[in-house]
């Protein structure tokens, strides 16, 4: 007989089994909560608002050599005069609110949606986030460390609610004011608007005080000299929020431009060459340490630079001794030199004054690559199989038939010699425009511009595209970027980010930040052997052999002459360090824009080159660089891939007999032509080539040097 089941009874019989369980999780999470409150409550009797007058003294933030010991310089001036919220202009104090806490005279000095997005973030490996309330900010920023642990975070919201409780809002809104850091040593409105505007306060406009509050959320990325673009968005949304809010009308907004700043008062502590090393510094520890640069001026910081000191006297000797003293108007001078498979930037030159010229050539100027962007093609076509036995005809000029395009592609060389049948060893080694163009059309573009990514290039690359003269160096990087990459090509295609910053340390001891090396491989060895081995005659028997007339270890590198000789390049490498030496020119236009001009002219040179400047500067470095340094040895090529030309048939020119010149110095900049519109008279600019898929310009944008060729060009 077959059992009939009561199932309500069932059922609730289970419930009844199942209760107990609940009553446990619910009476744990009470407890926990419970827990929690108390542990809150002991905390907010325990501690108390600090005497802001003994807090508020600031503690200089010193930056190191790499070896730790050895100071390179300091951070930290302070600057303050508090001045009453009355002498503040209306206009400021809506524009600070609009900026950082549009609620501020409605909440109680805590966000809980801020506060746990931080947590949130910080909790899943994330960077230091924004959102607190200005009363946070107040507390942190005047009354707490550069700390970041949770105690303090505890801390600073305990003295936040308690100083709600006591204080009036404009008091703390005041306060705020009077302490907020601004950069250029200016902390408080008052100098702040000093060093900005050279007023005082009180006599503010609203786009000065717009300007002031977009300052306030990062004085390095909202800089208003170096970084404008990022400021007047910053003010946009500040102007935006005014209106919204109803504290100005859209009249109002609309009518704001951007105001005048005044010239920043000299501070030799940050000038000359060192100054561009303490202001990449700075730049890295707020970008990747998560530290304000409040914390930087004021926190008693310890930096551990890469930079040794040994190399970094080098490079500005190089460039010192090596540089003409005439036609040097407008001449922009980078070195980078960086530590292959690690990232390490051992070397920077930005030039010769960073408080006469804020910009640094080697990591904010860009200029086309020239020749030295060849080197991707090959590493292209090497992992593609391609052999460097492959030959292939170098007569000129050359037409190369671009899919999709009715007309082909004109490249040309410069001398007759390169003419003939020359294997890919050649025509590194000479660096023949018609072989490289007929390879980069074998290989593919695209392939050609991944490569550039892979070594080092970033994406947004101006004019990093994949039309087919990208092989002849149309892209403009910057310098550290060339020298990044081919530090990939000398720890034997393992690619490191670039970096400055070893460790960050309170003045406590806690390390608050520590560089993580994650090289990958972007390359395998054995094609980059090849490429390495390619490179190598460059130096010992083509366009770089003044560096091997001078050095006496394994060299790997390559020139690179842009159109017009308006950028000149020698970028190289033994296998412990990896160095490019970019050179640019520049100038203004008709309409009055900043563009690149030829170099032709510097040191009464009518025909400047990357074999000529650029690769003494390098030899120079180098050589006393890697003076006492273990010499090392290349990996012996594999020839890896399959050559296009049988063995015995072969007529490619072998590299140990070829013919170098006396002095080998590098050829003309050869002319590419285009079947499009001839180049109006008066825009010193190429036609642009026909492309297929069109060429992508890039997210990027030149970066003051004003690059306007469009076609690069070999040597």
């Amino acid at each position: 007989m077959r059992r009939i089941v009561d199932y309500p009874r069932a059922l609730k019989s289970g419930w009844r089994r199942f209760i107990p369980s609940w009553r446990l999780v619910l009476g744990t999470g009470a407890a926990c909560f419970l827990l929690l409150v108390i542990g809150f409550a002991v905390l907010y009797h325990s501690v108390s608002v600090p005497d802001p007058n003994k807090q508020v003294l600031q503690n200089s933030s010193v930056v190191y050599w790499s070896d730790g010991k050895t100071e390179l310089g300091r951070f930290g001036e302070v600057n303050r005069e508090s001045v009453p919220l009355s002498q503040m202009p209306e206009s400021l104090q809506k524009a600070v609110l609009s900026a950082e806490d549009r609620s501020f005279y409605e909440n109680k000095g805590f966000s809980p949606k801020g506060y746990g997005r931080a947590v949130w973030v910080k909790v899943r490996g994330g960077s230091t986030q924004g959102g607190s309330t200005i009363t946070q900010q107040y507390v942190k920023n005047y009354f707490l460390t550069a700390d970041r642990s949770p105690t303090r975070k505890a801390k600073e919201l305990v003295i936040a609610l308690k100083i709600e409780k006591n204080e009036s809002k404009d008091k703390i809104l005041e306060n705020y004011l009077n302490t907020i850091y601004f950069g250029r040593g200016a902390y408080g409105v008052q100098a702040a608007s000093r060093a900005y505007f050279g007023v005082d306060v009180s006599k503010l406009t609203l786009s000065q005080s717009a300007l002031l509050a977009s300052i306030v959320r990062s004085p390095g990325l909202y800089d208003p000299v170096t970084h404008k673009d990022n400021a007047q968005a910053r003010m946009d949304y500040v102007l935006s929020g005014m209106v919204k809010e109803g504290w100005a009308t859209q009249a109002q907004s609309d009518a704001v431009k951007f105001p005048k700043i005044a010239k920043r008062s000299t501070d030799n502590r940050f000038g000359g060459t060192n100054g561009y090393l303490l202001n990449a510094v700075r730049s890295e520890v707020v970008s990747k340490g998560g530290l304000s640069d409040a914390d930087i001026d004021g926190g008693g910081l310890r930096i551990v630079s890469t930079f040794d000191r040994k190399a970094q006297a080098q490079a500005v000797k190089a460039v010192r001794d090596e540089m003409p003293k005439n036609g040097t108007k407008g001449v922009g001078v980078g070195l980078v030199a960086v530590k292959p498979g690690d990232g390490a930037v051992v070397a920077m030159y930005g030039g010769a004054d960073a408080v006469k010229r804020q910009r640094n050539a080697a990591t904010q100027d860009t200029m086309q690559a020239g020749s030295t962007f060849k080197p991707f093609t090959l590493a292209a076509a090497l992992e593609d199989g391609v052999s460097l036995k492959s030959t292939f005809n170098g007569d000129s000029p050359k037409e190369i038939k671009i899919p999709g395009e009715s007309k082909p592609w004109k490249v040309s060389n410069f001398s007759a010699g390169e003419g003939g049948t020359h294997d890919l060893i050649f025509a590194t080694e000479h660096s023949v425009n018609t072989i490289y163009a007929q390879l980069n059309e074998q290989v593919g573009p695209d392939k050609s511009r991944d490569a550039a990514i892979a070594a080092g290039y970033p994406e947004g690359t101006t004019d990093l595209g994949t039309n087919f003269a990208n092989v002849l160096g149309t892209a403009s990087p910057r310098v550290i970027d060339v020298a990044t990459s081919y530090a990939t090509f000398a720890a034997q295609g393992m690619h490191a980010t670039s970096y400055m910053v070893k460790s960050v340390t309170l003045a406590t001891g806690e390390q608050v930040y520590k560089v993580k090396v994650k090289p990958n491989r972007a390359f395998e060895s054995g094609p980059m052997a090849d490429l390495t081995y390619a490179l190598q005659n460059v130096v010992k028997h083509g366009t770089g052999s003044f560096a091997a007339s001078q050095i006496d270890r394994p060299l790997a590198g390559k020139t690179g002459t842009a159109q017009d000789a308006k950028s000149a390049w020698f970028a190289g490498y033994t296998p412990q360090l990896a160095t490019a030496v970019g050179l640019y020119r520049n100038g203004k236009d008709k309409e009055g824009r900043v563009v690149q001009l030829s170099l032709n002219g510097l040191g009464g040179n009518n025909n400047v080159q990357g074999a000529s400047f650029p690769l003494h500067i390098w030899t120079a470095f180098m050589k006393g660089a890697t003076e006492g340094m273990k010499v090392e040895q290349f990996p012996e090529p594999v020839y890896g891939g399959k050559s296009n030309t049988p063995t015995a048939t072969a007529t490619a020119t072998p590299t140990q007999t070829s013919t170098p010149t006396a002095t080998a110095t590098q050829k003309p900049t050869p002319t590419v032509t285009a079947p499009s519109t001839p180049t109006p008279s008066d825009t010193p600019s190429l036609p642009t080539l026909p492309t297929t898929p069109p060429t992508p310009t890039g997210t990027a944008t030149p970066t003051g040097n004003g690059q306007d060729a469009k076609n690069g060009s070999g040597g």
